[in-house]
């Protein structure tokens, strides 16, 4: 779990790095939908802050549609779900004991059998639909970071899959009657706000929450050098924010695209520790070799999981039933 920490020195603003930790947390599934936030009080005692810059956070995390406010409770990760499936784990579970009951409900909202079973009918078929064309949708702001979880899924499903910018999904639905769009919690209201319900089916998929990649941060020597090489511009920029916010000044992040060779140099030339996505490895390995005679000292490159988590890719694999 990640632990909320502000550098009040720094040059980038208190609020955003609160903004993206918790930011974090939520699409990497640490917080998950219905989750109760801390409260101002209990975040200004955690970060220093002021409760007036933490429920500003709090309303433009609730902007974006990742929490929302119950009056008299608290500030909670808004639950989004429509037709935007998140499956639990099977094991133990009786499937004729789990149908019977969804009958039992239906029948008890005053339902014929009859019309119950075309109700499962309807949305077997529709799944069926939905399952032949599989797309990746973000904003076009964000199309590096969709193109991450393109390679992700790509290689893990072995079927076809397009990436295609939330901008474009009007034209889309003009085009196509049925798919399923796969998006992540940063996006998925701007996704909703878009798509018409019976239409297209939506899925939520996790992030990766980097567990392994924070500690090796918090382990490193005072004065260390850390590069993060990632395809995603937008990764690189809430990294680098994480990152500073769990060690501040002590720690000099550097990052790069692998499409930019002369900041990829720059990195491999000074960091100590370089973490990299898996699409990424193979280039930054390249450069590595191709300045290896150059270099005083041989940095540490550590390969991090996949963007998308792996329990978001199973459940991806179950709902398109492969």
């Amino acid at each position: 779990m990640l632990n909320f920490q502000i550098q009040s020195d720094s040059d980038i603003p208190a609020s955003k790095q609160l903004f993206d930790q918790i930011q974090f947390a939520i699409a990497s599934g640490q917080y998950p939908p219905e989750h109760r936030l801390p409260s101002t009080r209990q975040l200004a005692m955690i970060t220093g802050l002021h409760r007036n810059t933490i429920s500003k956070v709090y309303q433009n995390l609730e902007e974006t549609g990742l929490v929302e406010s119950i009056a008299g409770s608290g500030i909670y990760v808004k639950n989004q779900s429509r037709k935007t499936k998140s499956t639990n784990d099977s094991t133990g579970v009786d499937p004729s004991h789990t149908v019977q009951a969804s009958i039992d409900s239906l029948l008890d909202l005053g339902f014929k059998l009859s019309q119950i079973r075309d109700f499962f009918f309807e949305e077997i078929d529709w799944r069926i639909q939905c399952n032949k064309q599989v797309l990746i949708t973000v904003p076009k702001k964000h199309l590096t970071t969709g193109k991450v979880m393109e390679l992700d899924l790509s290689e893990v499903l072995e079927i076809p899959i397009q990436l295609v910018p939330i901008e474009e999904l009007t034209q889309l639905l003009e085009e196509k009657n049925f798919g399923t769009l796969v998006t992540n919690r940063y996006f998925l209201k701007d996704v909703l706000d878009v798509i018409p319900p019976n239409s297209f089916r939506v899925i939520t998929v996790d992030i990766y929450d980097y567990g392994k990649e924070l500690e090796i941060i918090k382990n490193l020597p005072s004065q260390a050098c850390l590069g993060i090489i990632s395809l995603s511009e937008n990764f690189l920029e809430g990294a680098a924010s994480i990152a500073h916010s769990q060690r501040g000044d002590d720690l000099l992040v550097l990052t790069a695209s692998p499409s930019d060779p002369k900041k990829l140099m720059a990195v491999v030339r000074t960091a100590h520790t370089i973490l990299v996505g898996p699409p990424s490895y193979d280039v930054v390995q390249d450069m590595l070799a191709h300045l290896r005679h150059d270099l005083i000292r041989i940095p540490d490159i550590i390969r991090a999981d996949n963007y998308i988590n792996n329990k978001s890719i199973e459940t991806l694999k179950k709902q398109l039933n492969l």
